[in-house]
């Protein structure tokens, strides 16, 4: 099994500094290259200091300079907020200044929030469509001069400037519906998803959809899967009600986001009382910590045993959820002194 870092700059209110956000983010990479993580992830919001992430690319061009060894993903960029020669142009840069370690994810984008500021007028339900039409265009427009009549962009000849490093840039897409899957491997791409905080059937449902897609698409290709979740260890009481407070507050914030209430102010999404979501089955602790990468070492490895004899061949260890920088810190460095060597392959 293989490991990646997902890890946002994040406020989750006004008292966090940003120079300090930007400083931990940045140990936080230092420290997933130094244990050999294989790859970070960054994501692409707007608007929101939760994920403070206008651009991927500026960040994994700042993180190239400060690593070795990780690769640099993007996970996701939003293909609707792009043009096709803008983010062929983009990623590519990613790869010349990191000598090669770009992989490109794309995506459809999360939130209706951040459709109506970026995309007004569109539907968050209906983007995979940009995305379906932009990655054959990057990839047309990284091999040369390309043409293009679609749906959503039209340009005349031209092409990606600068060219990738990299012969064949590792392509990504973030699934969890069947038509995605079945896109992901008819163009040949990588999978990661994220089952939220549902239980372990979802990740079975999850690889069925996977093992379907493959074989419908019947061309040789297999994926990479990685398996994304937040994670958090800890060996005292006092750190385990610290990581679920804190993704109990994280989701309330997301519940604001998801039912597009409006409830943001100045970039902070308001947390949904709890009392709210009492009694509604993912924000229950006891459920939370046994979906969640949460608990021992010993706890966390028993759990990545699991999937990997599901199939998952990689684990997206997702940082963010607003514990405080210390607690992050804590826990990835006991994830990498404590749960890696389990899984002598990752290293």
């Amino acid at each position: 099994m293989k490991f990646q870092l997902a890890v946002n700059m994040e406020r989750i209110d006004e008292s966090y500094d940003m120079k300090d956000v930007a400083r931990h983010t940045l140990e936080m990479v230092q420290i997933a290259d130094e244990g050999r993580f294989d790859i970070v992830w960054s994501a692409e919001h707007h608007a929101l200091e939760m994920t403070i992430a206008p651009n991927p690319f500026q960040l994994l061009t700042w993180w190239s300079k400060e690593t070795s060894n990780i690769r640099l993903g993007t996970a996701v960029a939003t293909a609707a907020y792009w043009h096709p020669i803008n983010l062929a142009g983009e990623a590519a840069f990613v790869d010349l200044i990191s000598g090669g370690r770009l992989e490109f994810g794309i995506g459809s984008g999360a939130y209706q929030r951040e459709f109506d500021r970026m995309r007004p007028g569109l539907k968050q339900s209906d983007a995979w469509r940009y995305m379906q039409e932009m990655l054959p265009a990057v990839r047309a427009l990284w091999g040369g001069d390309y043409a293009h009549d679609g749906e959503f962009w039209s340009f005349p000849t031209s092409t990606s400037v600068p060219k990738p490093v990299q012969l064949e840039v590792p392509v990504w897409v973030s699934a969890r519906s069947p038509i995605t899957y079945d896109y992901a491997m008819r163009e040949k791409c990588h999978v990661n998803c994220w089952p939220l905080t549902r239980p372990f059937a979802e990740a079975e449902l999850y690889m069925q959809q996977l093992s379907e897609a493959i074989a419908k698409a019947d061309n040789g290709w297999l994926p990479r899967f990685a398996m994304m979740r937040h994670a958090c260890l800890y060996d005292n009481d006092a750190d385990r009600q610290e990581a679920l407070n804190a993704i109990r507050r994280l989701l309330s914030q997301f519940e604001n986001l998801f039912r597009n209430s409006g409830d943001v102010v100045n970039g902070f999404p308001k947390s949904i009382p709890l009392d709210e979501l009492e009694g509604r089955e993912q924000y229950d602790p006891a459920m939370l910590e046994e979906n969640l990468m949460f608990g021992s070492p010993d706890t966390v490895i028993q759990k990545l045993k699991k999937y990997q004899a599901l199939g998952v061949n990689e684990f997206i260890y997702y940082a963010s959820m607003g514990l405080s920088h210390e607690a992050q810190q804590r826990s990835l460095s006991m994830f990498v002194k404590e749960v890696m060597p389990e899984f002598k392959e990752a290293l």
